[in-house]
């Protein structure tokens, strides 16, 4: 009998960047790193469970940028380059290692590097969208979207074109990379206003998610909690996020991934050899990056280095895997009793935690699945599987919430980045005019128009306010604004005094090239 759900889902992201004309951008960096140690170990990981016959049922969004990054050939290129630095560089570790144990891990990471050149360039023939949707098209995973490049709606509230415009946009890209329309929308940071469903229930969404603050303080408060989702009146389903089952995994101090069996993110070789010796990961005199290879254990509470110890670390994960169910079973028993229907844990993480801030996160994550396989009291399910079990569920409508710091918008607007939204907001007005005043256009003008769309919906991205509010990265967060604000606004004046500088939108539309389907008209008022 079953007594509860777990819904796991992976939302995948990474802000478009892409410099065509840097060979080696720092920031570029950032995608392959997400690729090398988060993405290519989980579709590693779920191929494994597929071919040992366990079914996945995880759903997993995945940003329009990031696509168009995945499906880039420059950048394609360039990953592949990346891969080939790290196993020139874990060559020279093996060599240099101080004392078997450290020979053992440096020749452990250099295996991986090549086990994962082999798949990136002969599976997946350089494109990570081939392999998902190879598991898509099996049946294994439930892939859906999220906006367009990721803007922090609640703060467009007063521009819904803008809103909808990413949506549009995200399913849009979607199709074109898996081929079909998604049914489940990862709104960006959980942040959701009241209405905003409707424009998803428009382009056809079933469910989205939510934190679990707007939900408990929903309209009319939910009889099951987060245990259940809601319907809301437009007729889209809201799942509420199970905070507590993820502080489990990600809680500081507590959590799983705290644990000092596993592997320390920041003590990497890049901070302790010369910068001679590292060659490709150095890009200027004294500015370093991860390079991936790290031989050293969490820090215990009485401090002291420990070498890494893989295998125990591989135990420790399927020990929290174990427990992680355990615990999902203590709630669904005192939960059900309680409710009509075993309860639903709605447990979302970012899919770059795993791998890459937290090395045994997919051993973990691959515990959890075996686990579950074959168990009749706890069982893995999907959103579009629950509403297909569960049609009829509690009508309310969320409250306005996030999944960041305090639970609303202070991440995004503070003192650090509320300059930007003056500029944001007027571009949307100037764009929303030059839909009305040029709505039948072709040719020249309508290739200027798209362009334009695309700098406002880049601008808006939610990551350059996030770093500016955290400190890091700040110059170029700003420059990233300020840019697609300039781009855009170029384009206008050009446009108000009729004339094109084609050579330089040329330039322009191959360095931001990401969204190549996208239509000006919909930035059209409703």
């Amino acid at each position: 009998m079953t007594k509860g759900y777990i819904c796991l889902v992976l939302h995948a992201h990474l802000p478009f960047v892409r410099h065509p004309q840097d060979p080696h951008r720092l920031e570029e960096n950032w995608y392959y790193q997400a690729v090398s140690e988060s993405f290519l170990p989980l579709l590693r990981m779920l191929r494994t469970l597929r071919e040992d016959g366990i079914p996945l049922k995880l759903a997993l969004s995945v940003s329009p940028t990031l696509c168009a990054m995945m499906g880039d050939e420059l950048l394609q290129d360039r990953f592949e380059q990346y891969l080939r630095n790290q196993i020139l560089l874990g060559e020279k570790e093996v060599k240099r290692a101080d004392d078997a144990a450290q020979r053992e891990l440096a020749a452990g990471y250099l295996e991986n590097y090549r086990k994962s050149l082999g798949e990136y360039t002969e599976h997946y023939k350089g494109s990570l969208i081939r392999g998902l949707r190879e598991l898509k098209k099996a049946g294994d995973l439930e892939i859906i979207t999220t906006g367009a490049s990721y803007s922090f709606m609640p703060l467009f509230e007063s521009y819904p074109q803008a809103n909808r415009a990413q949506i549009e946009a995200a399913v849009i890209s979607h199709y074109r990379y898996f081929d079909d329309s998604p049914r489940g929308f990862w709104l960006p940071e959980c942040g959701y206003y009241p209405g905003l469903e409707c424009f998803l229930k428009r382009e056809g969404f079933n469910y989205f998610f939510t934190s679990s603050n707007g939900f408990l303080n929903a309209d009319v408060k939910p009889p099951y909690g987060v245990y259940t989702p809601v319907k809301t009146p437009c007729g889209i389903h809201a799942f509420g996020l199970d905070a507590a089952a993820m502080r489990d995994v990600t809680a500081s101090p507590g959590g799983y991934l705290t644990d000092f069996s596993y592997r320390d993110f920041q003590r990497d070789i890049a901070f302790e050899r010369n910068e001679a010796y590292l060659g490709y990961f150095v890009y200027k005199p004294g500015i370093r990056v991860n390079t991936g290879y790290k031989y050293y254990a969490k820090r215990t509470d009485e401090g002291g280095a420990r070498l890494y110890d893989p295998r125990m670390a591989a135990k420790k994960a399927s020990d929290h895997g174990e427990n992680f169910l355990y615990k999902r079973l203590l709630q669904a028993e005192r939960l059900q009793p309680l409710m009509n229907r075993p309860p639903l844990s709605v447990c979302v993480f970012d899919a770059g935690l795993f791998g890459r801030w937290w090395f045994e996160g997919p051993l973990w994550l691959e515990s959890v699945i075996r686990r579950l396989h074959g168990r009749e009291d706890l069982q893995l399910i999907t959103p579009g599987e629950y509403l297909k079990l569960y049609p009829e569920n509690p009508v309310s409508v969320p409250d306005f919430s996030s999944w960041g710091n305090m639970g609303y918008a202070q991440v995004w607007l503070n003192g650090s980045n509320h300059w930007i939204y003056r500029h944001l907001h007027k571009a949307i007005e100037r764009l929303t005019e030059m839909v009305e005043k040029y709505p039948h256009e072709s040719g020249l003008k309508e290739w200027v128009l798209n362009q334009a769309a695309r700098e406002v919906i880049l601008s808006q991205a939610s990551d350059w306010p996030f770093i500016m509010q955290e400190g890091f990265a700040v110059p170029y967060a700003e420059q990233r604004v300020r840019e697609h604000l300039y781009n855009f606004n170029r384009i206008y004046e050009d446009l108000c005094r009729n004339t094109v500088d084609t050579e330089w939108l040329t330039r322009l539309e191959k360095q931001n090239n990401c969204f190549p389907d996208l239509n000006y008209r919909i930035f059209k008022r409703h």
